[in-house]
């Protein structure tokens, strides 16, 4: 069975109404519901998984990534290729989506490659209980925004993006981010690469810190890509 193209991506990833704010998570997990490989998701996915993610990227307003993440993966100069920056501004998007973490702490220095390296603007995501002198540094760097009395409000984060002006929120991360948006109940879609490995160890899963609470998802696709599972999920309403 061949793969599936870019372009059958873009399709098959669609947003069809961008205006009304929506969540998207993206994760790869392997056979076995491990969503790391010797500390680090990259190992889990393969082409077809890093295709689909430039994908989404490709079709997100920002992309949103826990402080966690953006230490163990990095993520600095994340940009989509010249390709789909022109398919993102033949069809009236900005050529890069901007990039966001969040982060209570504000541990993260302003020379981090996050910042160092981003092609555009990037933003941090914080509380008002968050230390005054970080955010004023990081200030220098990137756009703030501030949500929440003494921890991040998931909702008035998302609400507050698009108010920026960026409705399509691609997360990427990590587990307790998505714990925290699932407990508020604003993942619209899930996202996720079947990895056809088995892994065991004590790699976590996807969500994590979250209680436990019961959100109805519905099968929008399953598309073979080799022998990894593209698969999209959304919100049952």
């Amino acid at each position: 069975m061949s793969a599936p193209t870019r372009e059958q991506l873009l399709e098959a990833y669609a947003i069809d109404d961008r205006a009304t704010p929506a969540v998207r998570m993206n994760f790869v997990m392997s056979l076995d519901g491990a969503v790391t490989l010797e500390g680090r998701s990259g190992g889990l996915g393969d082409e077809h998984d890093r295709l689909a993610m430039q994908v989404l990227r490709t079709l997100a307003d920002v992309v949103l990534i826990g402080a966690g993440t953006v230490r163990v993966e990095g993520y600095g100069g994340l940009q989509v290729g010249e390709a789909d920056a022109a398919w993102r501004r033949a069809n009236g998007l900005a050529a890069q989506p901007r990039v966001a973490v969040v982060s209570s702490r504000l541990d993260l220095s302003p020379g981090h490659p996050f910042f160092a390296d981003a092609v555009e603007r990037p933003i941090v995501v914080t509380h008002a209980a968050a230390p005054a002198d970080r955010r004023e540094a990081l200030a220098e760097v990137a756009d703030v925004l501030v949500g929440g009395a003494a921890s991040v409000d998931v909702r008035e984060m998302v609400d507050a993006l698009a108010e920026a002006g960026l409705p399509q929120v691609l997360c990427e991360g990590g587990p307790h981010l998505f714990g925290s948006l699932i407990e508020a109940d604003r993942v619209d879609e899930l996202c996720l690469s079947l990895s056809p490995l088995l892994v065991a160890g004590a790699a976590g899963r996807i969500v994590r810190g979250a209680p436990e609470v019961e959100r109805a998802m519905r099968l929008v696709h399953a598309i073979p890509a080799g022998d990894l599972l593209l698969l999209r999920y959304s919100r049952r309403r």
